[in-house]
């Protein structure tokens, strides 16, 4: 196996796990592994794909309740943000996408340690929900974050554990699949992709399911620790390898 495969395959492998075991993060965690060696756009399109596919795993192997009246600002936003996401996706620079997400982890996970301690916003209802949405679903667009910016939402406005991955687990869902949906229409899917997709999902989905079963018993502080510990370190080494090339552009 040539040795962008096996990282695209390992990407998968890990991140599969963590979305089964919080109902987020593939998108994230793969790009961790991926953006050294796979080309941004291939990167967006298996970090979508892998994003549905374990969003259907955890739908049938961890079932949640959720009101739709609480889910549809979400979802609406979402829907209006995927296009932008998807039309700024082709202009990326590969240096600049690095340090955008790992400067994303290095912010974003710092935050979700100290949740506990932030104050619970109240303010904005559902309008607020819904720019949530739409902003989650720009990243959607980019490359399948759309869970990312909701779930920090979810936190900060208190909800219980099993409410939160009920909404996320829901939004992401549909989300994904307009965006999906929105490559392969768009023409970012391509044939020469599609062997991709048949390392992407099978290493994925074991890993996946096996998240899903121990998200059930396990304390939510302790996962949360460990998951974005290691997402923060991410995030440390994508700005390490992209700063310095950006910085060089500038003299």
């Amino acid at each position: 196996m040539e040795f962008p495969v096996l990282i695209l395959a390992l990407g998968a492998v890990v991140a599969g796990f963590v979305q089964g075991l919080s109902g987020f993060a593939f998108g994230m965690v793969a790009m961790s592994f991926w953006v050294w060696t796979v080309e941004p756009r291939l990167a967006a399109t298996m970090a979508v794909f892998g994003s549905l596919t374990g969003q259907v795993v955890a739908a049938v192997t961890v079932r949640r309740s959720f009101s739709p009246r609480q889910l549809l600002p979400f979802v609406a936003g979402g829907i209006l943000g995927i296009p932008i996401g998807v039309a700024i996706l082709p202009a990326l620079n590969p240096s600049v996408f690095r340090a955008c997400l790992g400067g994303l982890l290095v912010i974003w996970c710092p935050l979700m340690l100290m949740s506990r301690q932030l104050p619970r916003i109240r303010a904005g209802g559902r309008v607020a929900d819904g720019v949530i949405g739409a902003a989650g679903g720009i990243m959607g667009g980019i490359g399948g974050f759309t869970g990312v910016i909701p779930t920090l939402w979810c936190t900060l406005r208190g909800l219980a554990k099993d409410e939160q991955r009920a909404i996320i687990q829901s939004f992401n869902l549909a989300t994904l699949a307009v965006t999906m949906a929105t490559y392969v229409g768009t023409g970012i899917v391509t044939r020469d992709m599609l062997p991709m997709f048949l390392v992407v999902g099978p290493a994925m989905l074991v890993p996946s399911i096996l998240g899903a079963r121990l998200y059930i018993g396990i304390s939510e502080i302790a996962f949360r620790r460990i998951v974005l510990s290691l997402l923060t370190a991410s995030g440390v080494a994508l700005l390490s390898a992209s700063l310095p090339k950006l910085l060089g552009t500038l003299h």
